[in-house]
């Protein structure tokens, strides 16, 4: 049993914080930030909490699909950036939307959209018809506003799926994962026990960059291969490739070593100009400005490919 989407929806705080912005307060400016990673501004909370992202963008996922609430079978989560452990973002879209289904979170970082996905195709085959996914990140929180190398980067926002059940549709994914905190690692507080003896770390997001984006082009490619090895499928079928927004040179160097014609490069979707790199909620934020400007029709085969902490990465195929 695979599936089809239903409705998108998107979210993203009203400030908007530019290059020139940043640069009044950190060593950097427009050109330097631009070249590095091909971002113009992003959009941070003011007052708004991760949640508050991702029941909006629910609403708006929900209102587009025609989908009322209760008739929802399952809410699936993903945030590494949320304001609480528990309740986890699902259950705050749950009671947000108004939705009596059962709702839990995944965490797979900037991939875990892909996760998410994959977890709902498998209720999908235990019988499940609707499906709401979310991905929601108030980044701004767990980035180090002094560290010109990470707070350029990031940005807040959220994006969901509704998903519905179809046997006509097709579904394949590849997921990967090497385990280790050395290249990418957002420490929590370590808590006031008296009898726990590691020195503290500061809960801010800590990225190798050089590492980190060899393992982004690295893994871009090696899923993208394996996933049209898996279903005999071809670049010239793909209506859309939408890659996680973490770096417009990340995304420029794995379309090179795919050997993309530009025709093929074209099909990379790119919104990280105006968003930033907003982990788990990049991609569905994608796909709802896709979907909204009319560029996907029912039946297109859409690739998504994302990688991050964990470490983790994986691609997947399936039609709109």
């Amino acid at each position: 049993m695979s599936f089809s989407v239903l409705g998108t929806g998107l979210y993203v705080p009203e400030k908007i914080v530019t290059n020139d912005d940043l640069s009044t307060f950190l060593d950097t400016n427009d050109e330097w930030i631009t070249q590095r990673v091909g971002i113009k501004q992003r959009h941070v909370c003011t007052n708004e909490t991760a949640a508050d992202l991702a029941i909006q963008a629910a609403k708006r996922a929900l209102e587009n699909s025609g989908v009322a609430a209760d008739e929802l079978d399952l809410i699936i989560g993903a945030t590494v950036s949320g304001e609480t452990v528990c309740p986890s973002i699902a259950c705050y879209v749950q009671a947000g939307v108004g939705a009596k289904c059962p709702a839990f979170d995944v965490n797979a970082a900037c991939s875990a959209f892909l996760f998410e996905l994959e977890t709902a195709a498998g209720f999908f085959a235990r019988g499940f018809k609707k499906i709401l996914v979310v991905g929601a990140e108030r980044m701004s929180r767990i980035i180090d506003w002094k560290d010109r190398s990470t707070a350029v980067i990031f940005g807040d926002g959220a994006g969901a799926v509704v998903l519905g059940a179809d046997e006509t549709s097709e579904y394949e994914s590849v997921l990967h994962v090497e385990g280790g905190d050395s290249v990418i690692k957002i420490p929590q507080h370590v808590g006031n026990s008296p009898f726990y003896e590691n020195e503290a770390e500061a809960p801010y997001t800590q990225m190798a960059g050089q590492e980190t984006f060899r393992f982004a082009v690295t893994s871009i490619v090696n899923d993208i291969h394996e996933l049209l090895d898996k279903t005999g499928h071809t670049l010239d079928e793909v209506k859309w490739i939408v890659p996680h927004q973490a770096n417009k040179r990340i995304i420029d160097a794995a379309a090179k070593r795919l050997k993309m014609s530009p025709e093929q490069a074209e099909k990379m979707y790119v919104n990280i100009d105006r968003y930033g790199n907003t982990s788990s909620a990049s991609i569905p934020i994608a796909l709802d400005e896709l979907h909204r400007e009319g560029k996907l029709q029912k039946g297109d085969l859409v690739l998504l490919t994302a990688f991050g902490g964990g470490l983790a990465s994986g691609a997947c195929l399936f039609n709109w």
